[in-house]
């Protein structure tokens, strides 16, 4: 499998805040974005995504066989927000996911109590969402990831201001996905134990005419 982006451009406002940007991850890679606060990590993530159209370019998703198709077909995205309503149960709103996105090939999804399992919070699914506290609503995203398969998954800070524990558990199912054949394409301040990954450093508007490569 290969994701592939090619000259790609995006706009804040009316200035490209990125341009001519080229990388591709394969199987079991990461890439994992760096740079300051507005230096155009989210907005990369959100155009491989999908959620925002570039200006030029494009981003592709090949597996073995088949031919190339856009990458939002083969991509989780967890971002800052949990994607989760508040007065559906745990269960009711994972079964949502799992119903909405469906099956890819290649893989398959977990459970509803087997993705609770592995986060550590398999006792409580049958609850409201929004009776839990922050840290157990922001594992339960993450759960997400988890009961429907993509091979790409597209991560957003996604630990921010969870604990050493919680922390500790995304990064082992980071490194599972990994192991299985999976990509991830991160920003992220904690290390999530992508200690080989590709790194691509995000500069804003502060670009010059020679392409970004990794």
């Amino acid at each position: 499998m290969q994701l592939k982006a090619e000259n790609l451009s995006a706009k804040r406002g009316e200035d490209l805040l990125f341009r001519k940007l080229n990388f591709c991850v394969n199987s079991g890679e990461a890439l994992v974005l760096t740079g300051r606060n507005g230096s155009g990590k989210s907005t990369l993530l959100r155009v491989v995504a999908g959620f925002i159209r570039p200006e030029s370019g494009k981003v592709t998703f090949q597996s073995q066989g088949t031919e190339s198709r856009p990458a939002r077909e083969a991509c989780h995205y967890l971002g800052h927000r949990n994607g989760m309503k508040a007065e559906l149960s745990v269960s009711e709103n994972l079964h949502f996911w799992k119903d909405f996105l469906g099956g890819f090939e290649g893989g398959t999804g977990l459970s509803i109590e087997e993705a609770a399992d592995v986060i550590g919070l398999s006792s409580i699914t049958h609850l409201p969402y929004g009776y839990l506290s922050a840290g157990q609503q922001r594992r339960f995203a993450m759960a997400r990831l988890l009961v429907a398969y993509r091979p790409v998954w597209i991560l957003d800070e996604p630990t921010a201001a969870l604990d050493a524990k919680a922390d500790a558990m995304f990064s082992a199912m980071v490194r599972n996905h990994l192991r299985s054949g999976g990509m991830a394409l991160a920003a992220t301040h904690q290390p999530l134990g992508l200690d080989n990954a590709q790194q691509l450093e995000m500069r804003g508007f502060e670009f010059d005419d020679l392409e970004e490569m990794v």
